[in-house]
């Protein structure tokens, strides 16, 4: 029986500046994040879309959320399967692609999850849980583009 999940996520806009959007750099792109009983998450958009660098943007935070699905799926299985990860670090990076018209997609993601395994653990059977984790990450599924996974195991 399938079960559904609703997340519900509320944002703000806090870049009006007192003339709100009257022209294309009027405004900033702050905005916050929030879950309730939650810390708010700082956004903007990318610097390239005049958005403070020192915030999140979007684009970031797409990639942030198919590596620690990926992570969290792989953390589960190993568990399941007798392989314990002492150490678990991602450089997860993604391709979005601009269009003329000023819209775009991303094209790819790719996840190199560095995974250290206890000693005498099975490295064979780590690396290939990263196939089923992969399988079973929601994000991941959801996407319309290639999420790739280059995983390395180490003890």
């Amino acid at each position: 029986m399938s079960k559904q999940h609703q997340y519900a996520v509320s944002l703000a806009w806090t870049g009006n500046d007192g003339g709100g959007t009257q022209s294309y750099r009027s405004y900033r792109r702050d905005h916050e994040i929030t879950v309730a009983g939650k810390p708010a998450i700082p956004g903007s958009s990318d610097p390239a879309f005049r958005g403070d660098r020192a915030r999140y943007n979007p684009e970031e935070l797409l990639v942030a959320s198919l590596a620690s699905c990926h992570m969290l799926w792989y953390l589960h299985l190993c568990a399941v399967n007798g392989i314990a990860v002492v150490d678990y670090r991602d450089e997860a990076g993604g391709t979005m692609q601009e269009e003329e018209d000023g819209g775009g997609a991303f094209v790819r993601v790719l996840l190199q999850p560095r995974v250290t395994i206890a000693p005498g653990g099975d490295r064979g059977k780590a690396l290939a849980l990263h196939a089923q984790a992969h399988h079973l990450c929601f994000i991941a599924r959801s996407m319309r583009f290639p999420v790739d996974v280059a995983a390395q195991i180490a003890d």
